[in-house]
């Protein structure tokens, strides 16, 4: 994970619309910058939903929600649809943001050990720095306590 203070990495990645998006458009706003695993998986559903609903104040507050996961234009516009998701969903099938924000680990999931994302939300400030880090989070509660960050 990376520590508060330091600079945000940029990236170029597609959205669920096909519209190449840097972090560096955000300039001058804060991001709430979120990882996770997969479309359509319980807690990355609840996550989803929860920034979903809580999406008005965020922007209320002058800040965008961005979700990254490793997967693709399609599977996020569907996701999307599904969900009525307001915000931006970004794709890195190549784990280019993925591995610039260290949220690719060794994860152990029933004895098995595999890399996947590791569930993290990044508060990045308007000059693009990392405000705050929260790394594990719990997939329900972490649009609420996002919205507190700010």
């Amino acid at each position: 994970m990376l520590e508060t203070g330091v600079k945000a990495p940029d990236f170029k990645l597609m959205d669920k619309d096909s519209r190449e998006v840097s972090l560096s458009d955000f300039k001058g706003k804060k991001v709430v910058l979120y990882f996770y695993s997969k479309d359509n998986t319980a807690g990355c559903t609840k996550q989803a939903c929860g920034f979903a609903e809580l999406y008005p104040h965020f922007r209320e507050k002058g800040a965008e929600v961005i979700g990254i996961s490793k997967d693709s234009v399609a599977s996020h516009i569907k996701f999307a649809e599904k969900y009525q998701l307001p915000f931006i969903l970004l794709a890195d099938p190549d784990l280019e943001a993925i591995k610039a924000y260290d949220v690719w680990q060794e994860k152990n999931n029933y004895g098995k050990k595999t890399m996947g994302v590791v569930r993290t939300t990044y508060l990045i400030d308007e000059e693009g720095i990392i405000e705050k880090a929260f790394t594990r989070v719990r997939a329900a509660e972490n649009p609420a306590k996002m919205l507190e960050a700010l």
